[in-house]
């Protein structure tokens, strides 16, 4: 079996009598399939990440431990020659939203994330890839090469007729507003001449860059109302598209598209190395993204810089929380004015136990109450929510926790990182929710020459 992804971190896997049995086929990537010991902790149902689609059907096969099961007859080979494209897997992993609750809250952190997008691969070369799926991952590309996007969003959100010619032709769930692309991307401010010691490399993702530039408009203002000299990463020179922006492949590895993923990566790398060079803090915004650079991008072969890169990447709220523990921010933020807000946090940085740093820089705001909502996954994941056979379960995820606490305080302000998030969020109850950035932004004492509103 060619594996997709790397799997060699799991090559001494499996040696204690605590596996359950490693299947015949598949190398390291059985042996990260096998680390599931069968305790059937995801198949419960207390406060936690993990797992969200077990949580809305009741139904242990669409838990962890009941996906192990169905790969595990998998790789043992029965289900015939081409196991990946059988429709029992793609039943048993339909569900999985990637939240990676379960490389936390199990007991031996099966990574089921990761296993999802090797099956994919896996599928994708046997059988093909959906058109629909060519379209989500190919967003950081099209955004830029179809400008007409935004127009033929707004179109199909306006008409019934073209919603549900979407959802024939392609998939797309009818019943979901599609987010819009903004109409004027993110133009970065012109990089200063001079670097400082100071100097930090913003990385504005597709999400931000082309929907939501007022967040990274509002970061870059942040950052240097703080005193930092904030450059925004662009791509190289010799780029062979330079005037594309870049991008680092979550869209296409969430969808089994490795090679595309590992393409997108490479060119990032390629324009991070000098910052990785010179130790330069490397600032993010989007969750996913973010923490796709320290997890998933270790499994794509790209060797020692990926592995540098993991360890010098922040989230925005991250790097805010080191820079005060070590008193190097030179800004004044004035009392909070607003009501108590609400906070959802994104999935991956619950299960990576990234959600500390988002508590501490709330705090430094005078006067900021806020109260962090114990939900699971928002269940919009990227494209998961907007797929027509989804969009139920996507809402039912949503309702378990999420949206019953935004509707008990309908005029607390939200917060949340995750692009998928406020989307969900959006949909749910018609609010718009805020980024940490953004946060800061309202509360920096004086306005930041640099930001849009001043």
């Amino acid at each position: 079996m060619k594996h997709h992804l790397d799997w060699s971190s799991y090559e001494t896997a499996g040696q204690g009598d605590a596996y359950a049995g490693i299947p015949a086929m598949g190398g390291d990537f059985a042996k990260a399939v096998a680390v599931c010991i069968g305790d059937r902790l995801c198949q419960r149902t207390p406060k936690g990440v993990m797992c969200p689609s077990f949580r809305v059907t009741g139904d242990a096969a669409h838990s962890p431990g009941g996906r192990v099961q169905v790969l595990k007859a998998a790789l043992n080979g029965e289900f015939g020659d081409q196991p990946f494209a059988d429709p029992r897997l793609a039943e048993a992993m339909a569900l999985c939203v990637g939240c990676k609750g379960c490389k936390r809250e199990c007991a031996n952190q099966v990574d089921m994330a990761a296993i999802k997008i090797e099956y994919q691969a896996q599928r994708n070369a046997a059988l093909g890839v959906l058109w629909r799926e060519q379209l989500f991952a190919g967003l950081p590309r099209l955004l830029r090469q179809r400008p007409w996007l935004r127009r033929l969003t707004l179109w199909r959100n306006a008409s019934p007729l073209l919603s549900r010619l979407g959802e024939r032709w392609l998939g797309i769930a009818a019943s979901r507003t599609l987010p819009v692309p903004a109409a004027q991307a993110y133009q970065p401010p012109a990089a200063a001449s001079a670097p400082s010691e100071r100097r930090v490399l913003l990385l504005v993702d597709t999400f931000a860059g082309h929907f939501e530039p007022r967040i990274a408009e509002a970061a870059y203002a942040v950052l240097h109302a703080a005193g930092y000299q904030v450059e925004v990463l662009r791509p190289l020179a010799d780029d062979a598209e330079p005037n594309r922006s870049l991008c680092c492949g979550r869209t296409y590895l969430s969808l089994g598209q490795v090679e595309a993923a590992r393409a997108e990566a490479a060119r990032l790398h390629a324009a991070l190395a000098p910052a990785l060079a010179s130790g330069t803090p490397i600032i993010g915004l989007e969750p996913s993204c973010i923490l796709s650079l320290r997890d998933d991008h270790l499994k794509l072969g790209l060797g020692e810089a990926a592995r540098q890169l993991s360890r010098q990447v922040f989230l925005f709220e991250e790097f805010i929380a080191r820079e005060h523990e070590r008193k190097r921010l030179r800004w004044q933020l004035k009392p909070w004015a607003q009501p108590a807000l609400l906070v959802h946090g994104h999935c991956h940085q619950k299960a990576v136990g990234a959600m500390k740093s988002l508590r501490k820089v709330l705090r430094l705001i005078p006067d900021c109450q806020f109260e962090f909502i114990d939900a699971s996954c928002c269940g919009m994941s990227g494209s998961f929510g907007l797929e027509a056979e989804h969009a139920d379960v996507s809402r039912a995820m949503a309702e378990l926790d999420l949206l019953p606490a935004l509707r008990a305080a309908p005029h607390a302000p939200v917060l949340a990182n995750g692009f998928s998030c406020r989307h969900q969020i959006h949909e749910g109850v018609s609010r718009q929710a805020w980024h940490v950035a953004e946060v800061l932004q309202q509360a920096l004492a004086s306005p930041d020459p640099l930001s849009p509103e001043a």
